[in-house]
């Protein structure tokens, strides 16, 4: 197999994360519109920890980007 399409092959089973990203981002904010339907008065902790698994889950996005591309214009 040539180098460059192990490259291509590498960064594209890297992207596939994205993906799982998106599933947990959406995930997330169900489940904080679901919590403030139930129980509006914990409106302002409940966003904050939401925003946190935002974050998290977006840094698994970039470490897959970033991966991706190191494959893509390394070597």
């Amino acid at each position: 197999m040539e180098m460059d399409a192990a490259k291509l092959i590498g960064a594209g089973l890297a992207v596939i994360a994205l993906a799982g990203v998106g599933v947990g981002i959406g995930n997330i904010f169900a489940s904080l519109v679901t919590a403030v339907g139930r129980n509006p008065a914990a409106k302002n902790e409940v966003f904050g920890i939401a925003i946190l698994g935002f974050a998290l889950t977006e840094a698994v996005a970039l470490f897959a980007l970033v991966i991706a591309l190191l494959l893509l214009f390394t070597f």
